[in-house]
């Protein structure tokens, strides 16, 4: 890249990203009630307290400021705000709204995210996604959270990762609800399109104009055995319905998804045409999928065929993906933000040439005529990593899980550098990507 290459334009955003139930603690959800079942992968994990941020959050402001971060990306957590349903606790929305009101005080501008993974315990028992119920409960929800969000200028996502949750919740059963059903994971699939329809509605007349998109997991898929035609189709099939069909329902107003072995779903759902106004992607790794001949018909896995090491959560490093999804989007004509990006770095040495690589793909992207507009690092925090319990590192500031102490990696001086000067400088460890 030449100078000019290597550079952000004076608007482009830097950022970081959390969750409510990674990082606030001391929540009762559909996850705490996961965790107690004994259904990690370690079965005494907890998340409990998370990392305390919802006492410490005026701190960990300060942590993103230091960072060179103008944005702070956030969840706002259903099970606190509608414990049981239809009681709306009004106490804590008021926190919620204290929290942002401070936020865009110190010059983060809010990225908020209205569903990050978790439910009211009620949920699946009284209007699971893959019945029509579920609509409306998420619609009375957006209706509930819609004024929190009054003069902030936030950007809004409805739902994060759908097909992360479907995938893991409704096929694998690896997450809440816990299922393992073709036809309902479909049912739901439609049924979230839906309620994001349905969630917008609700911003839009209390907002007005505000900006609202989904954030969606995205994958670069290779086929397991390049020699193999079956393995090319179901890369194909796989690339489509993971990365795209949420989103291209969301523009053109077609849902249309066909996973062979699994289910398919086509439904032409009213509102759902020109219903987001960006395109949010995460991205953090490439699959390579291989066509099973029986049930369930695809094998994914992470392999180190270029020799750069695995990731410590054991995931390929790919910046290459990264650009090659990002170009894909293109198709959409709409702004993107990458609303994840992060690795697992536990030992810190990797993260800040991670960061330069992952940054030089959005850079040819935009050279590319892909408008990208911001880039909010995964995650600010360490924090309770989902299945994986208290294993995994992605946060710029390592955090002692005894004793809560922030204190920066060697990325927070990188990324700050390249968050408060536009520019992308190299590090001083070889990159990934070569």
């Amino acid at each position: 890249m030449s100078a000019h290459d290597r550079t952000f334009p004076p608007d482009f955003t830097f950022g970081v990203a959390t969750s409510a139930y990674q990082v606030e603690g001391g929540i009762e959800n559909d996850w705490a009630e996961w965790e107690r079942g004994g259904k990690l992968k370690e079965a005494h994990a907890r998340c409990g307290r998370a990392v305390d941020h919802w006492n410490r959050y005026e701190e960990d402001y300060g942590l993103a400021l230091d960072v060179g971060a103008t944005a702070f990306r956030m969840s706002l957590e259903w099970a606190r705000i509608e414990p049981e349903r239809g009681r709306i606790d009004g106490a804590v929305l008021e926190g919620y709204r204290e929290r942002l009101l401070r936020m865009k005080a110190r010059g983060l501008r809010p990225v908020v995210t209205l569903h990050h993974f978790t439910h009211p315990t009620w949920f699946h028992r009284d209007t699971p996604w893959h019945l029509p119920q579920s609509v409306e409960a998420f619609r009375a929800y957006a209706r509930a959270v819609a004024p929190l969000l009054v003069g902030l200028d936030a950007l809004v996502i409805t739902l994060n990762e759908p097909m992360v949750l479907l995938l893991g919740g409704y096929l694998q059963g690896l997450m809440p609800p816990g299922l393992t059903d073709g036809p309902k994971t479909m049912a739901a699939l439609t049924n979230m399109v839906r309620a994001h329809v349905a969630a917008r509605e609700e911003l839009l007349a209390v907002l007005g104009r505000v900006e609202i998109g989904i954030s969606q997991n995205t994958l670069a898929f290779a086929p397991d055995r390049p020699w193999h035609p079956l393995d090319r189709a179901i890369v194909r099939l796989g690339a489509q319905a993971y990365n795209h069909a949420f989103h291209e329902a969301l523009v053109s107003g077609k849902l249309r998804v066909n996973m062979p072995g699994i289910g398919s779903a086509r439904a032409d759902i009213p509102g759902a045409r020109g219903a987001c106004d960006f395109i949010g992607m995460n991205y953090y790794t490439r699959a390579h999928l291989r066509f099973l001949t029986r049930a369930p018909f695809l094998a994914f896995q992470f392999r180190d065929p270029h020799r750069r090491g695995l990731t410590d959560i054991g995931w390929e490093l790919w910046p290459e993906g990264f650009g090659q999804v990002l170009r894909e989007l293109k198709r959409y004509g709409l702004p993107v933000w990458v609303t994840e990006n992060g690795v697992d770095d536990r030992g810190g040495e990797r993260r800040a040439a991670y960061i330069h690589d992952h940054l030089g793909q959005v850079l040819a992207a935009r050279a590319e005529g892909v408008d990208v507009r911001g880039y909010l690092y995964w995650s600010l925090l360490d924090n309770f990593e989902w299945l994986e319990g208290w294993g995994p590192r992605f946060g710029l500031y390592h955090v002692d899980f005894d004793t809560l102490e922030r204190r920066p990696t060697p990325a927070c001086h990188y990324y700050k550098e390249v968050a408060t000067t536009r520019r992308l400088p190299p590090v001083l460890q070889p990159s990934a990507a070569r």
